[in-house]
């Protein structure tokens, strides 16, 4: 059984293994955390930033066998109804076995339940079918018109926006 909790800067060393290379460090990497290779001392030094918001914070994934997936949450409102998930990540040797759809439904759980917001939107590379595939099965929808673009590796990747929202359930 999967369950949350607040990120812990010990829990840097374990989320940075799970980056093999540059281009799937990308691929995660849709809401713009820019720093690869990506060290512990990175990961905790960005996230040290936010310590003291009260609109964003990491969150972690784990079962008995320790982390398995990490994400972040923020606000996106002055109101505090809308919350955008990013740096979604799972323990490359947990891929494809389910854990991604369990986090995400955790995750809008959550945000649904204990912080009653009423959307939770995310962005993510459309070259990343796995992800998107995985948060169309949890029920995101993409946003229709709304994508950015970016360069990585030289080429322009499309970041499409999707979201889930409370009364869609």
């Amino acid at each position: 059984m999967l369950r949350l909790r607040p990120y812990k800067p010990c829990d840097a060393k374990t989320i940075v293994t799970w980056i093999k290379d540059e281009r799937s460090f990308r691929k995660w990497c849709a809401d713009r955390i820019d720093e690869y290779p990506l060290t512990a001392n990175g990961l905790n030094a960005h996230y040290k930033e936010m310590e003291n918001s009260d609109s964003f914070w990491p969150m972690v994934v784990f079962d008995e066998s320790g982390i398995v997936g990490q994400f972040i949450m923020r606000f996106t409102d002055k109101e505090k109804k809308s919350v955008r998930l990013g740096f979604i990540m799972v323990d490359g040797d947990k891929r494809g076995k389910g854990y991604g759809k369990q986090m995400l439904q955790l995750a809008l759980k959550y945000a649904f339940e204990l912080l009653k917001v009423e959307e939770v939107t995310l962005g993510v590379f459309a070259n990343n079918d796995s992800a998107y595939q995985c948060y169309k099965t949890v029920g995101f929808k993409e946003i229709e018109g709304e994508q950015s673009y970016y360069k990585v590796f030289g080429e322009e990747w499309a970041c499409l926006e999707m979201q889930y929202r409370k009364y869609d359930e």
